[in-house]
């Protein structure tokens, strides 16, 4: 039989570390910083995609969370940096490799998923550079191994896509035990109090689990998440899938750790599910 691709990391040794030792204990001493998570199932998350540094922190409120959860399937959505394209592109067989050890992808949902979403299609090109998906592997190869993968990226987040991507995605995995994942940073390059004040329009959309209306809002002005369309489909098909809550984890801007405000980056942690009311 012919070997299957192997989509080798694109970022590792640059947005993070390239060894899996220095790898493995810079996401424990991230998610050793989390203090507190929601009780209750997550179906889906969203976490940030900068360097590990910068988003590693707040990416971990959103995958500690997750951790204890069993999946059978981990279904990543992410925006695309480096390819302008309609649709969304997928990478349907094979896996992609990580200083922990390569992540296989789940071949017979990739399939479903193309089958039931007409706006999806097999475009590993796309896949090749971008550190969207990538920059979420760290944490799943650090806490959930065995659960394979579905990694998709999205061109242009339309609101047409987007639609297109969730629904498709409720049929396809109805009745899998999934784990969505929306990769996003929020707003770029603006001082901390103006990012604050953009990303807490996202915030709240999020936390009320308004996906209408942060579609909306995104449309008005798309600077408020680079991955916003990713954010918006893992919430619809999250419901679909019988997630009823949502929570806002975490918040931080890249000046957290740079100590540079004038020009931040900001990054949110979410899930969605079904959880305790709140202590």
């Amino acid at each position: 039989m012919p070997s299957q691709p192997l989509r080798r990391p694109a970022v590792a040794g640059t947005w993070y570390p390239g060894s899996a030792e220095s790898l493995a204990s810079a996401v424990d001493r991230y998610l050793g910083g989390v203090k507190t998570t929601p009780r209750g199932a997550v179906v889906g998350l969203v976490s940030p995609h900068a360097g590990l540094m910068y988003s590693g922190p707040v990416a971990a409120h959103a995958y500690k969370a997750a951790a204890g959860g069993t999946y059978d399937v981990a279904v990543l959505i992410g925006p695309s940096h480096h390819l302008g394209f309609d649709g969304a592109a997928i990478c349907p067989r094979g896996a992609f490799d990580t200083p922990l050890g390569p992540l296989e992808i789940s071949e017979p949902d990739a399939e479903a998923i193309m089958r039931q979403c007409s706006a999806v299609r097999d475009f590993p090109a796309a896949h090749a550079r971008e550190h969207s998906l990538e920059m979420q592997l760290p944490f799943l190869a650090r806490l959930l191994p065995a659960v394979p993968i579905v990694p998709i990226v999205m061109g242009y987040q339309t609101r047409e896509t987007v639609r297109n991507l969730a629904d498709g995605l409720g049929r396809a995995l109805a009745g899998r035990r999934a784990l969505l994942v929306a990769s996003s940073d929020l707003s770029h390059y603006q001082d901390a109090r103006t990012a604050g004040e953009l990303d807490g329009r996202v915030s709240e959309k999020v936390a009320g689990y308004d996906a209408d209306g942060l579609m909306a809002l995104l449309e008005r002005y798309p600077e408020h998440a680079c991955g916003g369309g990713p954010i918006v489909a893992v919430m619809r098909t999250a419901r679909t899938l019988g997630a009823a809550d949502a929570r806002v984890l975490h918040y931080a801007d890249s000046g957290d750790v740079s100590g540079d405000k004038s020009a931040v980056v900001g990054y949110m942690a979410a899930v969605f599910g079904s959880f305790a009311p709140a202590a």
